[in-house]
């Protein structure tokens, strides 16, 4: 745990840079740096607005980062290795097809699914996601996430670091909706476009 506390004392020497810089490495899962954040606030280190905003740019620059990944490299990459990978033109072009259907609802959904929220990006550029309807479509995730993270670390003053165990039986029920989001989503774009 040393280590992690000495992590979050260097990005609360930085203020709300140090979360923007936390958010954009996500070294340290992106609950606890927001969850640090909200206790910074409480003390009145930093304010509400810029923790908010250095949230929103940290981890949306993050996103892109790996979404270029993908469009940038994935391709070459799968094209080259692919094989090995199991992976063939023809699961590109369904991936393509995947997200030019359902892109912006799975991006979103995604977003709140554990692990998942942060892989997404590399196949939305690989299937070469329309970029602006990607980064509306992280904004939209990213700024409930980071309101919810910054508030329960507000709410949780100086024991922010309990933000695991306090939602943790919480995870699965919200991984469970956002799955059963999408499929909805997914469901109703079939069902519109077949009529």
């Amino acid at each position: 745990m040393w280590r992690l506390d000495s992590l979050l004392e260097s990005l609360q020497n930085l203020g709300s840079l140090g979360i923007f810089v936390g958010l954009l490495l996500e070294v340290i899962p992106s609950e606890l740096v927001l969850a640090y954040g909200g206790f910074l606030i409480k003390q009145g280190q930093i304010s509400f607005l810029s923790a908010l905003l250095a949230s929103i740019l940290g981890g949306t620059i993050a996103q892109l980062f790996l979404y270029w990944l993908g469009l940038y490299g994935g391709r070459p990459f799968i094209a080259r290795y692919g094989r090995g990978l199991l992976l063939s033109k023809h699961h590109l072009s369904l991936a393509d097809h995947y997200f030019a259907r359902y892109g912006d609802g799975v991006v979103f959904g995604a977003r709140f699914i554990p692990i998942v929220r942060h892989l997404i990006s590399i196949p939305a550029g690989i299937a070469q996601m329309n970029f602006i309807r990607f980064t509306l479509m992280t904004l939209a995730a990213i700024i409930p996430w980071s309101l919810i993270f910054l508030g329960v670390g507000y709410f949780l003053g100086q024991h922010w670091q309990q933000v695991g165990r306090l939602l943790e039986p919480y995870v699965p029920l919200l991984t469970g909706l956002a799955l059963f989001g999408l499929l909805i989503y997914i469901y109703l774009i079939r069902r519109r476009k077949q009529h």
